[in-house]
Formats: C-alpha cells, structure tokens, sequence
C-alpha cells in the first residue's frame, strides 16, 4: 500500500486545529523568533483562534498553507511548516519553519521539509520553492542544504534584526 504523501515514519504534517491553539500562541508569540519572521507584536487568542476558524486549505485560493507537524508516536504537535507567496502562473513560493525548542535537534525540520517538498512538486505542481535565511543563521542555512537546496543569490540589508540590517541567504530547490 502506497504510503499518504504528508506522512513518514515519524511526522505527519496536518491543518492546524482548535486544540493546536494553545501551541500556536507559544509559537507565534516567542518573541526570541520574531527576527526570523515578520512579527513585531504578539498575536491574541482570539486572532489564532478566528485564523484556525477561517483555515483556507486551498493554496490557489489563499496563496498559501499552513501545517502542523505532529509526531506520530505520541500525536504531539512540536511545529509548524509553511507554503507562503504562492505564484500559481509560475508554479513557485516560499517555505518556512518553526520546531519547538523541545522538539529541535532530532531531525523533524528535514524530515518536515522533504514532506513538504514532495507534497509541493508532486501534488500542486510546483517548480520551484524557495527560503530565506539571515546570512549569520548557518544553521537555517544548513538544514535547507540538507534538503537538497541550493543556494541561488543574496538579498542585501534585507532584515532588521535589533537596530541592524543583515544579508539573507535566497536558497532554492527545483522539481
């Protein structure tokens, strides 16, 4: 039997839900990420909450996906994976990650992203994801090489990160 394309051995990746609320309200407000992302302030209950409500799993319409990452032993969700600046004439967009910091160093972000790669090429049709990382996250910078992504340019003083702006890495991984 053909094994279902969001799912491995230890990950499977789903549409947020209401009892994800608590997690994504930790994740979203940990301020120590917000230079990783475009946060500036804290998000309510109430945002999360209609956000989940309102889940557009359509990415042609939304532009955009969303999922969780659960650990399919224990059904924990230990982060988040995102499809985001969805181009559906040229087939490509961006990915981002978040894994909780209980959850990191054990493989699940590479694991996530393979998931989430052949979901995007296989499934939808895509040609072309790309990720955006500070030039000082080597770390970022490593994972997404793992993946198979190659880095293709440098966006220079692209983020502000304090009172300064730093280079980010554009790395890309084609179909």
């Amino acid at each position: 039997m053909k094994q279902a394309m969001l799912v491995d051995e230890a990950l499977v990746l789903r549409a947020p839900e209401m009892n994800d609320l608590d997690m994504l309200y930790l994740w979203e407000n940990d301020s120590e990420q917000w230079n990783v992302g475009n946060a500036v302030a804290p998000y309510s209950r109430k945002q999360l909450w209609d956000y989940i409500d309102t889940y557009e799993a359509d990415i042609f319409a939304s532009r955009q996906l969303r999922f969780v990452i659960e650990e399919k032993s224990s059904h924990k969700a230990i982060g988040t994976i995102d499809v985001f600046d969805f181009d559906p004439v040229n087939r490509h967009a961006s990915v981002g990650i978040y894994i909780d910091v209980n959850a990191r160093m054990q493989g699940y972000a590479k694991r996530a992203i393979d998931l989430l790669c052949e979901y995007c090429f296989a499934h939808i049709g895509m040609h072309s994801l790309t990720a955006l990382t500070a030039m000082s996250n080597e770390p970022a910078q490593r994972l997404f090489k793992s993946c198979r992504f190659k880095t293709c340019g440098c966006l220079r003083s692209w983020v502000r990160i304090g009172n300064q702006y730093e280079d980010v890495v554009v790395l890309q991984l084609l179909a």
